[in-house]
């Protein structure tokens, strides 16, 4: 019986469509004359085809819709008014109001020519010439075509400032925790736990942050303690300028300048943001490479301040997603499963400085000088800097940093080389008084260089060159001098080289990184690290990957040498198997792997090998959970030492239209709330894993990319059977730090064939709509007052509406069984 009244229903549509297209069309009142004689109805006069005769009619009245332009998406649901246009009765034009303009990225010229009617309320269509709006009640969406040559520079995933989104009010608490406990065959047993993390509050345009981190260190057996700290280390609030792409930040930051080296400070910058141009135009971020000999907690801070932490397995490690705002010296921290630590430096890369023609880029900074523990360490200073775009090929920069006892300045010429690469120069002349009113004045010379050799597959990703005389200081060996009374890493020469190179034919890559620092006062400092990786077949045996990692470390007269080979073939669609040695100057380890990754979500790794101290064994397994990233990890090591970690990383957000616990990749990074419209357990993806929605039908994305248009959607193919998706796809292009806000339409409850009745026993016409509490159309009637309708919960109030109006309500009784027996409701 239902497969019959669905075959009526489906043939009932079909005939609708064969009257549509035998109708004839009435082109001076766009709208469509239906032959009812086609359609095989028993009722042939109880008909509503009212909302088909006329093409994208829309009723007049206010709807929420999404607004799309040009086929992108640009703006969540809006409130949009239509109104019955003076010049056609028959048609209704929709009202672009003040927001909604200002969103669109018109030109400048352009929106001095718009013409504003109603009150000023809405814009004249007339002034766009070639524009199309069209709305879609179905889809609950608005479209506009306008014209490309009247809109700001697009690209395909880059809005202009006018369409950026500075999200909704929030907050959130960001964290990384990872915990290890070592059993020692000594006796001496120990725990250790790291955290650190982000707390924000979003209020408006501004972002106000602090950073946090706290360590835990317990230690039992002959030398029994506990320590332990906690630090708010930085607190600061932001917002983006947009009008001159900018970002102005007040509190404790650190001096962000291609020009001086960086050094905490107490006070206001204001700063190109570089963020904020297209993405082809952005810069560099700093990495970090090494060798892990254990399960290991690699950590980086600057000045005490971690900026990046994170668990690795055995073997070599390359940190590549650090913030591309991070200069200056890092110091980065290995501590092993086994107990051991080793730390060095990396001094971060600066390319050349160059800038586009007729561009300004600019950085302003008084504040300050301060300790780790915000404590004022200097006078008061102020700092700026520019970069100007000459031509094509030429960009000057300079700079001055000034306090009353420290004074410094820098000019600089950068050339675009063109096939050659890039190039820039710099001078930087320091002016120092000391606490014994000794003069000190001394220059720096820095030559940068970078180049992609497509032809070779390679690319110098940075060279540069830099020497100080003995008499130079910057900022922070000032401040060095006056809080310790004596002047120490007294820099003299930096060599920096960083290079690529793919061998195709070979199937081999290389990297290479070489940092050498001399000073005027100690000892150098060297940092040496190669990595090279082959592709080899061997008879039957396809895909094995070969890896070797050389590194030497000198610091602090502490000399690090190391080797890591490792040999990697498949096993399977999702594992493989290897053998790993790796060697340093008082141990080799040698191991078998074997990795597996069971899903998308979560993989494992277990090895068996031996050291000189005899057999050992680990394993380390990472799961991407829903509100969290989680590790855990185990080592063995006979007669040694027994060792077991975890590790969990993710945030919660918290705002008036909803809250999520979710995962997190960069603390404190812009995110991107979902509303599933009350509907649980609704897949959402950015552009990694998917995240369910919550019992709420809230989801947060975290690490959302700056002014860079993304896409969310969701995963069809996983939804749950009682749901239906009316749009699956949002966009937005979010402020840095911002808290974004789109909603999704969802429909949730079963799906039945109902028969409606009227007060009278008569039925609803053929074609009339049916709409659910939300406005959302979830069905539409068919002949004999039969509808197969979707979203059927209990409680739900439905309408009906024909003839241009509602005409009667319904609502879903609570037993669903009784209805589905009876199959029979009336409409009041």
């Amino acid at each position: 019986m239902l497969l019959t009244i669905r075959h009526k229903i489906h043939m009932g549509y079909l005939l609708l469509s064969v009257a549509m297209a035998c109708s004839s069309l009435a082109i001076a009142e766009e709208s469509v004359q239906f032959n009812t004689e086609l359609l095989d109805l028993n009722d042939k006069k109880n008909i509503d085809l009212d909302k088909f005769s006329k093409a994208n009619y829309i009723m007049p009245g206010g709807y929420t819709l999404k607004i799309k332009l040009n086929n992108n998406s640009i703006l969540p649901e809006q409130k949009v008014f239509f109104f019955q246009s003076k010049e056609d009765k028959n048609k209704t034009v929709a009202c672009l109001n003040k927001e909604l303009v200002n969103n669109i990225g018109f030109k400048e010229d352009i929106i001095k020519k718009l013409i504003w009617k109603n009150n000023e309320q809405c814009v004249d269509l007339n002034s766009i010439p070639g524009t199309v709006i069209n709305g879609d009640l179905s889809t609950s969406t608005l479209s506009l075509n306008i014209p490309q040559a009247y809109l700001d520079y697009r690209t395909t995933n880059w809005d202009p400032p006018s369409a950026w989104d500075d999200g909704i009010i929030g907050a959130f608490l960001d964290y990384y925790v990872t915990a290890k406990n070592n059993h020692s065959n000594k006796g001496d047993n120990s725990y250790t736990a790291n955290a650190n993390g982000v707390a924000g509050i979003n209020l408006g345009v501004w972002r106000i942050r602090s950073d946090w981190q706290s360590r835990l260190n317990h230690t039992s057996g002959t030398n029994n303690a506990i320590k332990s700290n906690f630090k708010w280390t930085r607190i600061f609030a932001y917002r983006a300028i947009k009008q001159i792409q900018a970002k102005l930040s007040i509190g404790e930051d650190y001096l962000n300048s291609d020009l001086f080296d960086s050094f905490r400070f107490a006070g206001i910058s204001l700063r190109s943001d570089i963020n904020m141009l297209p993405p082809n135009l952005r810069g560099y971020a700093p990495e970090v490479t090494g060798v892990a000999n254990t399960n290991a907690t690699v950590i980086i801070s600057q000045d005490g301040r971690i900026i990046y932490q994170t668990q690795v397995a055995a073997g070599a490690f390359r940190i590549q997603d650090l913030s591309d705002v991070t200069s200056g010296k890092l110091d980065v921290r290995i501590e092993e499963q086994d107990g051991t630590v080793r730390e060095f430096q990396v001094n971060t890369a600066t390319i050349p400085y160059l800038t586009r023609p007729g561009s300004v880029r600019y950085k302003f900074s008084v504040g300050q000088p301060t300790s780790f523990d915000h404590r004022s360490e200097g006078d008061l200073f102020a700092s700026s800097e520019f970069s100007w775009g000459v031509s094509n090929g030429w960009s000057l920069f300079g700079g001055s940093l000034n306090s009353q006892d420290y004074n410094a300045f820098a000019l600089g010429v950068g050339r675009d080389l063109l096939s050659l690469g890039a190039i820039s120069f710099d001078i930087t002349q320091s002016i120092a008084r000391l606490p014994n009113q000794e003069h000190l004045n001394g220059g720096s010379y820095r030559v940068n260089y970078s180049k992609r050799f497509e032809q070779y597959d390679s690319q110098i990703q940075f060279a540069g060159y830099r020497f100080s005389e003995r008499e130079f200081m910057s900022m922070s060996d000032y401040l060095d001098l006056k809080k310790n009374g004596s002047r120490s890493g007294n820099s003299k020469e930096l060599y920096t080289v960083s290079l690529n190179k793919n061998f195709t034919d070979l199937r081999l890559s290389a990297y290479l990184n070489y940092n050498h620092q001399t000073y005027w006062d100690r000892p150098d400092d060297d940092r040496y690290n190669l990595m090279l990786t082959k592709i080899v077949d061997a008879g039957s045996m396809k895909n094995i990957n070969v890896s070797l990692s050389l590194y030497r470390n000198i610091y602090n007269k502490v000399k690090d040498d190391g080797a890591y080979l490792s040999i990697s073939m498949p096993w399977s669609d999702n594992a493989n198997i290897g053998y790993s040695m790796a060697t340093n100057h008082s141990e080799v380890t040698n191991q078998v792997t074997y990795y597996n990754r069971l899903n998308n979500r979560t993989s494992y790794q277990l090895s068996a090998g031996n050291d000189r101290r005899g057999g050992m064994g680990s394993a380390y397994i990472t799961h991407d959970a829903d509100n969290a990233s989680l590790t855990a990890n185990m080592s063995y090591n006979h007669n040694n030492y027994t060792s077991f970690g975890i590790g969990a990383k993710g945030g919660f957000t918290v705002t008036p239209d909803g809250a999520d616990m979710h995962r997190v990749a960069s603390l404190g990074s812009t995110r991107l709330l979902i509303d599933t419209d009350g509907v649980a357990d609704i897949p959402v993806q950015n552009l990694g894993l998917s995240k369910r929605s919550n019992v709420f039908g809230k989801a947060v994305i975290s690490d959302i990319n700056n002014y860079y248009r993304t896409s969310t959607k969701i995963d069809l193919n996983n939804i749950p059977d009682n749901s239906e998706i009316i749009d699956s796809v949002a966009q937005a292009t979010l402020t840095e730090g911002a808290i974004g806000y789109r909603k999704f339409n969802v429909i949730s409850g079963q799906k039945m064939m109902l028969t409606i009745q009227l007060k009278d026993g008569s039925n609803p016409p053929f074609g009339a709509e049916i709409s659910n509490s939300k406005g959302i159309n979830v069905g539409i009637m068919n002949d004999n007052g039969q509808a197969y309708i979707s979203g059927i919960v209990e409680g739900e109030k439905m309408s009906i509406q024909w003839d241009g109006d509602v005409q009667c309500q319904f609502i879903i009784p609570n037993n669903l069984a009784l209805l589905e027996k009876n199959r029979l409701i009336q409409c009041k």
